[in-house]
Parts: C-alpha cells; sequence; structure tokens
C-alpha cells in the first residue's frame, strides 16, 4: 500500500513509518518539524516537510493514496491549559483539514493516533472503551473532538478508521527514541539523569494509596504500539469507526520504574519527593482487551526491564552522537 504518516517525524510516528516501510509499504512523512526531528524520517519514506493544511491537497492528488496514519499533533498537557487556542487550531482545526482532504481525493481509510487523555479521571481501572469521556484539559478535548469528528465522517462519508487510545509509551526501536523538545514522560527524564543531563529526579507524592505510596501507571512498548497501527489498517472497513485502548493492563509505580532504571543503567539516579501535582491520579491502567480480542494485537515486549533497557541504548546513543556533532 501507499500510506500517508504525518508527524511522520516524531517519536511515534517515525517508530510506525518505518515498521510500514519493513512491511514493503511505501510511506510519504508529513512534517514540518515544529517538534519532529528531521534525522528521525526512516530511510526509504519520502519526505514531504511543511503544514498539514498547506501540502495535503498536493499529496493526495498524485493519487494512488491508500490510506492515511495521522499523529501530528501538539500533545503537553499543561502546554494546552496555558495555550488553548494553539491545541484547537493545531489538533482539531488541522485534522478537519485532512479528513476533507480524504473526502475530495477519495482516500477512505484512517488510522488515528488518539489518547487516553480523552477519559479524563477514571471511575475504575483498567479503562475500557466505554468509561466516560471527561477530559480535564484541553489536549483531552481536542482529541476527543477529532474521534468524534471522525465517527460522523465514518456515518456520513464511508470513511473506515480506527482511534488508538494510548498513554506511557516507552523504549525505542533501532534508531527511532524519545527525543522531545521538551520533555514530560518519566522514563526519559529518568535516564536524563543517569546520563547527567538533570540533576534528580522528583517524585510528585509518595503518599498515594498505592503499594509504595508513588503513582501507578501502564507503559507500552513503542514497538508494540506500532503492531497495533498496523493491524489497526488492515483492518479498517468502509462506514466504521473502531477505537481501542492500547495498554499494558498492568502498571508500575514511579518507584519501581526509578529502581529498574538504576539497575539497567548502573547509575545511582538521585530521586527528591515533592508535593503531589493537582489533577494527578494515583492509578491510571488502560485495558487492551478489545484490540487483542478483535483484531489479534498480542504485545511481547512488555517487561518494564526490556522497555527501560532499549531506551537506554537509544538515549546513550543518541548522547554519544550529539557529543561527536560537537
Amino acid at each position: 500500500m501507499k500510506l500517508v504518516v504525518t508527524g511522520g517525524a516524531g517519536y511515534v510516528g517515525s517508530v510506525c513509518a518505518a515498521v510500514l516501510i519493513e512491511a514493503g509499504h511505501d510511506v510519504v512523512v508529513i512534517d514540518d518539524f515544529s517538534t519532529g526531528n528531521r534525522d528521525a524520517v526512516p530511510e526509504g519514506a519520502m519526505l514531504v516537510e511543511g503544514n498539514i493544511v498547506d501540502v495535503i491537497d498536493g499529496v493526495l492528488a498524485e493519487g494512488g493514496i491508500d490510506g492515511v496514519l495521522h499523529f501530528a499533533a501538539r500533545s503537553l498537557v499543561g502546554e494546552s491549559v496555558g495555550e488553548p487556542a494553539m491545541y484547537w487550531h493545531d489538533n482539531l482545526v488541522v485534522s478537519l483539514v485532512l479528513l476533507d482532504a480524504m473526502r475530495r481525493h477519495g482516500v477512505t481509510s484512517l488510522v488515528f493516533s488518539s489518547t487516553a487523555a480523552t477519559y479524563g479521571e477514571p471511575e475504575e481501572v483498567p479503562i475500557v472503551e466505554t468509561a466516560p469521556t471527561r477530559p480535564t484539559n484541553p489536549y483531552g478535548a481536542t482529541k476527543l473532538a477529532i474521534d468524534d469528528a471522525i465517527s460522523s465522517y465514518c456515518t456520513a462519508y464511508g470513511l473506515g478508521a480506527t482511534s488508538l487510545r494510548y498513554f506511557n509509551v516507552a523504549g525505542a526501536y533501532g534508531e527511532h527514541g524519545e527525543n522531545h523538545p521538551t520533555e514530560t514522560h518519566l522514563i526519559p527524564l529518568v535516564l536524563q539523569v543517569a546520563m547527567g543531563y538533570r540533576e534528580k529526579i522528583m517524585i510528585f507524592g509518595d503518599d498515594w494509596p498505592t503499594k509504595d505510596g508513588t503513582c501507578v501507571r501502564d507503559y507500552i512498548h513503542i514497538r508494540d504500539l506500532a503492531d497495533a497501527h498496523v493491524l489497526a489498517l488492515e483492518a479498517n472497513q468502509p462506514g466504521e469507526h473502531r477505537i481501542f485502548n492500547l495498554g499494558s493492563g498492568d502498571g508500575y509505580t514511579v518507584r519501581e520504574v526509578i529502581e529498574t532504571c538504576r539497575e539497567v543503567t548502573g547509575h545511582p539516579i538521585p530521586a527528591e519527593v515533592a508535593p503531589r501535582r493537582a489533577g494527578d491520579p494515583a492509578v491510571l491502567i488502560a485495558s487492551s482487551a478489545r484490540i487483542q480480542q478483535e483484531l489479534g494485537w498480542n504485545p511481547t515486549r512488555t517487561e518494564l526491564t526490556r522497555i527501560v533497557t532499549d531506551a537506554w541504548h537509544f538515549t546513550r546513543d543518541l548522547g554519544e552522537r550529539s557529543h561527536g556533532a560537537r
């Protein structure tokens, strides 16, 4: 198939693009490099540099496009609270432009990178797809609005689409890993301490109702995540919008993550307890039972040590490349 990957220079988009190329597909990456990295675009992909609004019609007008995987988005929760207009435009408005371009050019298959932030504060864990959607920040709200728009386009125009809701993606795949301008995810932050880029890692609260007092989150390996996107693309049916959660069904505490990073890196990694952050749930775990049952998704890289080890190799190699470039 010939596929368009928006945001293919980002963490998730670049890995998914690489996996698609390995599977024999032709991939066109669209990215404006506002947050992505040029060297993350996988070898073998055709790169179209620019904003989706400006370039999508030209890309789809060439014909022969079998589907779109849409990763391009702004995704910092705190930033979305301070700059909601930017998030509503860059996430929702741009996605509507993409949907309309797909409709004009007869492209009828879409996989959308959604988020478990659409659920907000969960009433029960693990979170299932039938849980109430009550996002607590503009980022989650924009993603939920896009999901709703996709559903209506599927019903009215025959689009076949899948939204994948996930959080705490981690690990690395080959030369592709987390390299964000502003890092907010726990594992790469802890590894930055091991690399000497940070003095210590902060633990926000040690009095949560969990086994060691720190928050529990689930972690999904980026390669397992990419496999889910491929399965979703292959299973899309005209007129249907399916929504699947991607998670481990289990979780690790912040202290367990830090200790695993210490074991993998051999570094002491100082940690300091700070007050709880407002809005942090004690436990966030997503159920992936539905996608396992319906699409046969079978994550195989679920051990935290494997996830951290792959992330560490990427982080260390990136540091060596960056040092050598000076």
